[in-house]
């Protein structure tokens, strides 16, 4: 059997092997959900690791998240009052 031949042959070999895998690979269930909570895992090791007396006074990671998400708006909630200070700024830096 010369080189061609080999190749040719690992080539139909590896193409078959790949035409009856794919009926199987489809065959998943679409039932699966839609996102993954990912924040849940480190919300039961962190509760996890603090005292039961404790727990009440420390926030979970996912609710820590939740309030750096509400700085974001903070700039617009400021722009009113820098929109005031404005006239008071200019003289100053003069």
């Amino acid at each position: 059997m010369t080189t061609a031949h080999r190749v040719l042959t690992a080539l139909a070999l590896a193409t078959g092997a790949t035409a009856l895998a794919a009926p199987a690979a489809t065959a998943a269930p679409l039932d699966a959900p839609q996102s993954v909570p990912v924040m849940d895992e480190p919300d039961s090791l962190s509760a996890g690791s603090i005292p039961a007396e404790h727990r009440g006074q420390v926030p979970a990671p996912s609710e820590q998240l939740a309030g750096l998400n509400r700085l974001a708006g903070v700039p617009n909630d400021l722009q009113p009052l820098a929109g005031r200070l404005d006239p008071v700024t200019g003289l100053l830096s003069a």
